[in-house]
């Protein structure tokens, strides 16, 4: 450890940034209280509130928070903006079309504001007093909620413009987030810390539901009541800054929205194209989509239409609020899938912490990448970590079993013939009587993990146990709904000994930590920071490419130190015996 000094953060790394055409804002060292409490503030944005004594707020369900936040997209429109500009002339400005409810501005390429209003015809009145750009190239015709603000005077040079507050939209640099972890007082710190400024804002949160009512008013010009939803990390409580956003396009409203009652013998229906599967109809609405995106789509670049993928996709990026979109459409299980994630995060405070920490920890050691291969993928470490809490004495986390057996009939859910039914009133759900640190469950989970027998067992959060592998795959992790299928059928052999013997020595660290005591003050890398170091896995592979007897054996001793560490420290602050890890 005592080789390990804080120069090394400049090799530290940690997940990929945003594009640097974003401005971050500068973020002081907040004291652990204030940490907390701004972590409470983004929890309640996303719907998401603490359990326990500490905060018996309602949390909302999952299907409130997309109803509230899609109608307040609904009466929000995005404007670039020149760099300079008045802010309180630009408002006063925007006002005359109704009373304004929120805004804030943020850089990507240039400046551009998200000015929610209080009254969707406020909307309505600003597109009205709207031209079309006039210039020397043609333009299409395209009445969006996308405008391009333009001076009739530009302000001179010498004039005095205030600067423009601008929302952070993107990750910390490595050496940020290494001065951080560094600075706190515990793990517990670090591990909060590390969620505080990784997690989605609440100014990136909107900006999401904005750009999926925008791509719905392209959508909708063919397909009326069509719903744009998100998915994914951008509304399941493990999105970070940067993420991906999945769109979902919802057509079953369409439908709904023309089953009103009929009177006499007369029964009207719209004469419609038949085809030969619903998923051709889905590729040839997909295509149809992202021609209309391509040719129409204010913002929108880099098309690609995937159709013949397992689940058909659209994929291209938003220029003005800088996302990388996934279109796909009646993806009803994902949103499911979405929708139970959100209810794990949400159930403890600490199971986003932890999740958070495991990621930045995978993708610090390239366990994971942003391009498709024989890696594992955020998705199954999520699982990975919701199986661990399941397992624990007392559980952290219900299983999924448990949550269907609380559903009532309005929660009865069959897609496909799949059944997706679970409670989705958080507040009927008990709170875990488990009191664990974050510190011992970041701990544990490394010491679990990298005793875990991948060979035979597969890991299921339906029924939290570990089952006989069903299929010959290195790593098998049930789909929580379609069951037959394994989320991680793509991760290799290699890649999976690569994670369990990273598991195995930072586990070892924390171990060493637990006798050596060191103090956060020091200049030593500590805690979290000391697992985010490359040298962990850098060594590792240096000395099995180099000596490959030593290299085994060292990972031998390692595996002993922590399992005679693990005797001696199973019992924990509260006097109850952890759970126990399978060799």
């Amino acid at each position: 450890m005592a080789a390990r000094c804080v120069s090394l953060w400049t090799r530290l790394p940690i997940c990929a940034q945003r594009s640097q055409v974003l401005r971050p804002i500068h973020r002081l060292l907040s004291s652990p209280g204030t940490v907390a409490a701004d972590t409470r503030r983004e929890e309640q944005s996303l719907g998401i509130a603490e359990t326990g004594s500490e905060d018996r707020t309602p949390k909302k369900r999952f299907s409130e928070v997309q109803k509230e936040r899609r109608e307040q997209a609904q009466r929000t429109v995005l404007i670039l903006c020149p760099n300079k500009i008045s802010e309180k002339k630009f408002l006063k400005y925007l006002s005359q079309h109704g009373p304004i409810n929120n805004h804030f501005f943020f850089e990507s390429f240039g400046l551009y504001a998200v000015v929610e209003f209080c009254q969707k015809e406020s909307v309505a009145s600003l597109q009205s007093v709207t031209r079309l750009s006039v210039g020397t190239e043609a333009v299409i015709p395209f009445r969006s909620r996308f405008f391009n603000l333009k001076l009739k005077n530009p302000p001179s040079q010498t004039s005095e413009q205030s600067c423009i507050p601008c929302s952070n939209q993107s990750s910390p640099s490595s050496k940020k987030l290494f001065e951080l972890l560094c600075n706190a007082e515990s793990v517990d710190d670090q591990l909060n810390t590390l969620l505080k400024e990784f997690q989605l804002t609440e100014e990136n949160t909107k900006l999401r539901y904005l750009t999926c009512s925008l791509i719905e008013d392209i959508a909708a010009a063919y397909f009326p009541y069509c719903e744009i939803r998100p998915f994914g990390s951008s509304v399941n409580g493990f999105g970070k800054l940067g993420c991906d956003l999945d769109m979902l396009l919802d057509l079953d409203e369409i439908g709904k929205s023309s089953a009103h009652k009929t009177s006499g013998n007369f029964l009207m229906e719209f004469q419609v194209k038949n085809v030969a599967s619903e998923r051709i109809a889905t590729q040839k609405i997909l295509s149809v989509i992202g021609e209309c995106l391509d040719h129409f789509g204010p913002g929108c670049v880099g098309v690609q239409k995937i159709l013949n993928a397992r689940c058909p996709l659209v994929r291209f990026s938003h220029q003005a609020s800088g996302f990388q979109c996934d279109l796909t459409a009646n993806n009803r299980i994902a949103l499911k899938s979405s929708e139970l994630l959100y209810i794990y995060s949400a159930l403890d405070s600490r199971v986003r912490a932890l999740v958070f920490s495991i990621r930045c920890w995978a993708r610090a050691h390239s366990l994971t990448s942003s391009i498709p291969g024989a890696w594992i993928t955020n998705f199954s470490l999520t699982m990975m970590v919701i199986f661990f809490l399941q397992r624990r004495s007392p559980p952290v986390l219900p299983t999924l079993d448990y949550l269907r057996t609380l559903a009532d009939a309005e929660d009865k859910c069959i897609i496909e013939g799949h059944n997706c039914t679970f409670i989705c009133d958080l507040n009927r759900i008990k709170p875990s009587e488990n009191t664990e640190t974050l510190e011992l469950l970041l701990k544990e989970f490394f010491e679990y993990f990298g005793n875990f027998a991948f060979n035979k067992n597969s890991i299921n959060i339906r029924q939290g146990r570990e089952q006989n592998k069903p299929e010959s795959s290195p790593l098998h992790i049930q789909n929580p709904f379609e069951t037959s299928l394994n989320i991680s059928k793509n991760v290799s052999q290699s890649q999976l000994q690569k994670f369990v013997d990273l598991a195995r020595e930072s586990a070892w660290i924390l171990h060493q930590e637990d006798k050596d005591h060191p103090s956060p003050s020091s200049n030593q890398p500590w805690g979290l920071a000391a697992l985010l170091l490359p040298s962990v896995a850098n060594s590792m592979s240096h000395a099995k490419k180099k000596k490959k007897k030593p290299a085994n054996e060292r990972v031998k001793n390692l595996l002993e130190s922590i399992k005679s560490s693990s005797t001696e420290n199973s019992t924990n602050t509260s006097g109850k015996r952890t759970d126990s890890t399978q060799a």
